[in-house]
């Protein structure tokens, strides 16, 4: 027994800690300073809350950029504000963490969790279990079995008997070294690029069954040891059936008859939050835990996405961003590491979290062996497994709460779990960096593909906005039987901190279960989808392939070229990032876009084209009947010289074979006064190879009517706007230009001088911002560059071949 300066008694076991404090009262308080909880407990717990999310921001900024998961910056908060470090402080004691205020923290927190974990059961895709085959389920059962049995005997081996031993804790032990944690580990997923992997499939099915199987355990443990037992057991189990069977139809009826289609109201949010309450108190009621009730109460919710962003938007930035960090600040508080420590031998402590980390990843990695997985793949998939996060916090917690666990088996476990969570994505992370494969395919580009072949194309948007322009190209690609199109079209989605668990999912490729989307006609992933297969349907010799890209803006452009490496296209085709206004002209841009095009151009394992859409999106192709001379759409193609013009010329020519296209090809020819390049090798090199291929083009455009061939004699880049102008002003439907950047031709001299898009290249954004063309729209062409010596050979081949070729001895994903 001790008494502190602040008028406290405090006595410390291995099981609990007594607090004993005085109020002085001297007689002279006036009437508004009476000491109520109210009074005393606010400042503190507006103190407790500012500095925790202060320095658990602060710990978040400085784990991402080493690749840890929000739960180490959390958890290790907790601990650092807890008895380990500054809650042993006399200034914390006494302005701070006071023992008086405990209670009222606790409270918040374990509202805060209830209201979470309403949010996970929003957030859980009970569908992916339907999915599950043979081997989920048996690496999801070694994932339980093993690390259960580890648990226990752990803790026997390592908890000190002493009179406050009891051996209850172990089953919370054991408990908590079976779960996964399900959206902790989708967020992983996302972040390493392992969402639509084989792998990442086989561990979001095996962690919901993982999960499930950690809920039941616990609500188990907590309805056993209240002392009611099967009464708790059978009560809870009655209000689940009642849940699922009785409720849920019944809240879908309202929100659907309610709402009338439309989005829900605010009244709708306020009746689910009051829900979440009553269902955590009849849980509670029934001798088991309120987070129970909120679970399944966010669990039998309608899989509405407007349902889901109504309540998120109310919810998510309160309870994650403001709330849950007080539940794990009470961790930290009962986790006094140093007294832990002192009762616990060190190689102890080593033993335990050695063997904790290596029951689940041990048991998966062999099972998955079992089924024929890689070596690598099996390691990686173990550790995705052994994905630790808040569930396994509240299975310790609530074994605190009993006193199951005490002051030394309790941190021990934290500790545990807090290295589990930092290894797991660094390690996986090297280990995908040092064995991933690079797949090389020989065909990067339209030009040097072969002819009468596949060509395979990645076409990107962000929006409908995109849509019609992008299809338009794709549909003006000339796919025929001999040379067809197979398009991989990308709905790039922004991976932000509203991101729910379920959006990773939904948003999969070839995700036509409109059983998902109540309101599907509004949704517009489901629009693009549409969208996409009706260009399938309209042309037998076009097969298209959906997906989502779910990305942070600043790595985005890794998702796309791994894409494209993955599934060997030959061509990436990418919005402009400005909007196109009315009357033609460019308006607002969004800059991450303008960055997610700028980062895949650097990057990319393929050729780029970018299309501008000034009005070819909103014209239809109908199938009218055509006759000699008569043709839908007037392209014309800007050739100046080096790849990317041949590049473009390639895909201009491909477009000319459509029965729609009239082509038109005006080559630019430096004149006497233009810049006298000739001594460089290089340049004369490109010029011999430019004139190769215009010879090329010329010799077999005879035999095409639809395909007009001009040359023009320009000296400067003005003398080239006005031979532009001179082709007509508004005739042309799309220009087809190379990118050219980097690129130095006397005949553009000057027009770098103006530009403000240098995606776009001097004269795509020359065009772009010209008056002449306000209603046509550009294709800028970037072809693929490549040190390898057989790309330079057929860089310099002196043929023009159009189609892809096909590709062989190359490792395909299915997304």
């Amino acid at each position: 027994m001790n008494a502190s300066d602040d008028h406290y008694i405090i006595k410390k076991t291995d099981d609990i800690i007594e607090a004993c404090y005085f109020i002085k009262k001297n007689g002279h308080d006036p009437l508004w300073r009476d000491h109520s909880s109210l009074n005393t407990s606010l400042p503190f717990l507006l103190t407790q809350l500012f500095v925790v999310l202060f320095v658990d921001r602060i710990l978040l900024l400085i784990l991402k950029s080493l690749r840890q998961p929000p739960i180490v910056a959390h958890i290790l908060c907790g601990v650092l504000l807890g008895p380990t470090m500054l809650a042993e402080t006399s200034f914390s004691r006494k302005y701070i963490f006071p023992h008086k205020t405990t209670l009222v923290l606790e409270t918040f927190a374990n509202l805060a969790l209830t209201y979470y974990m309403f949010l996970v059961g929003l957030e859980m895709e009970f569908t992916l279990i339907m999915e599950a085959g043979s081997q989920v389920v048996s690496i999801a059962a070694a994932g339980i079995i093993f690390p259960l049995l580890f648990g226990f005997g752990l803790y026997f081996m390592a908890v000190t008997k002493s009179d406050h031993f009891d051996s209850r804790g172990s089953m919370f032990w054991a408990i908590a070294l079976t779960s996964t944690n399900f959206p902790d580990l989708t967020k992983i997923l996302a972040d390493l690029k392992l969402l639509r992997t084989n792998i990442g499939k086989i561990a979001m099915c095996s962690a919901i069954i993982s999960d499930l199987f950690t809920w039941f355990l616990l609500i188990m443990a907590i309805s056993i040891f209240n002392g009611q037992k099967y009464n708790a057991v059978l009560s809870t189990g009655i209000f689940i059936l009642i849940s699922i069977f009785a409720l849920r139809p019944t809240v879908a009826w309202l929100i659907d008859r309610t709402s009338r289609g439309e989005i829900i109201s605010d009244t709708h949010v306020w009746f689910i939050m009051a829900g979440i309450l009553f269902c955590g108190l009849t849980t509670d009621a029934c001798g088991s835990h309120s987070i129970v009730g909120a679970f399944m109460f966010g669990a039998i919710l309608p899989h509405d996405d407007t349902v889901r962003t109504k309540i998120l938007e109310r919810l998510q930035d309160v309870v994650t961003g403001i709330l849950m960090p007080l539940f794990f600040l009470i961790s930290g508080l009962r986790s006094d590491l140093w007294y832990m420590f002192q009762n616990t031998p060190w190689e102890m402590v080593v033993i335990v979290v050695v063997m904790s980390w290596v029951a689940k990843v041990a048991s998966v990695f062999f099972i998955s062996l079992h089924y024929k997985m890689s070596t690598m793949d099996s390691l990686v998939l173990g550790l995705l497994m052994n994905t630790k996060g808040v569930l396994a916090l509240i299975v310790l917690n609530t074994g605190r709460d009993i006193k199951a666990l005490n002051n030394q088996s309790f941190p021990l476990m934290v500790l545990t779990l807090l290295v589990m969570s930092c290894l797991i994505e660094p390690i996986i992370a090297l280990a995908n960096k040092s064995t991933k494969k690079i797949t090389r395919h020989m065909n990067r580009s339209i030009k040097g593909s072969e002819p009468d072949t596949e060509i395979r194309i990645l076409a990107c948007v962000h929006s409908m906005r995109n849509v019609m322009g992008t299809i338009s190209v794709l549909h003006l690609s000339n796919g025929t039987n001999d040379s067809p199109l197979s398009v991989f079209a990308i709905h790039l989605i922004e991976l932000s901190k509203r991101s729910t668990t379920t959006m990773l999912i939904v948003h999969d490729d070839n995700n036509n279960d409109e059983g998902r989307y109540n309101n599907h006609s509004k949704n517009e992933t489901a629009n693009i989808i549409r969208a996409f297969e009706n260009l399938e349907k309209t042309n037998n010799a076009v097969a298209v392939q959906t997906m989502s890209v779910i990305s942070p803006y600043a790595t985005m452009h890794v998702d796309i070229c791994s894409l494209a490496e993955d599934k060997s296209v030959n061509l990436i085709i990418l919005p402009f990032h400005k909007e196109v206004k009315g009357d033609g002209r460019m308006g607002n841009g969004n800059s991450n876009f303008s960055n997610v095009n700028m980062n895949v151009l650097t990057n990319a394992p393929c050729s780029v084209a970018m299309i501008v859409d000034r009005g070819i999106g909103s014209k239809m192709f109908d199938s009218q009947e055509k006759f000699p001379g008569n043709f839908a759409r007037q392209i014309a193609m800007l050739f100046i010289g080096g790849p990317d013009d041949r590049e473009a010329l390639a895909y201009a020519w491909r477009m000319a074979g459509h029965p729609d296209v009239c082509l038109t090809v005006a080559r630019f020819v430096p004149g006497e006064k233009a810049m006298d390049l000739s001594h460089n090798v290089s340049v004369n090199r490109e010029r011999r190879v430019d004139d190769e291929h215009i010879e090329d083009f010329k010799d077999k455009l005879m035999s095409n009517i639809g395909i007009n061939y001009t040359e023009m004699v320009v000296h400067n880049g003005e003398e080239i706007i006005a031979a532009i102008r001179s082709l007509g002003e508004d005739f042309f439907d799309l220009y087809i230009i190379g990118r050219r950047q980097g690129e130095v031709s006397p005949v553009t001299e000057g027009l770098s001088d103006w530009g403000s898009c240098p995606e776009l290249g001097a004269i795509g954004d020359t065009l772009v911002s010209s008056n002449f063309a306000l209603h046509s729209s550009v294709l800028v062409v970037q072809h693929y560059v490549s040190t390898d010596a057989i790309h330079e050979m057929a860089d310099c081949s002196s043929t023009c071949s159009l189609g892809v070729g096909t590709k062989h001895d190359v490792q395909r994903y299915d997304f």
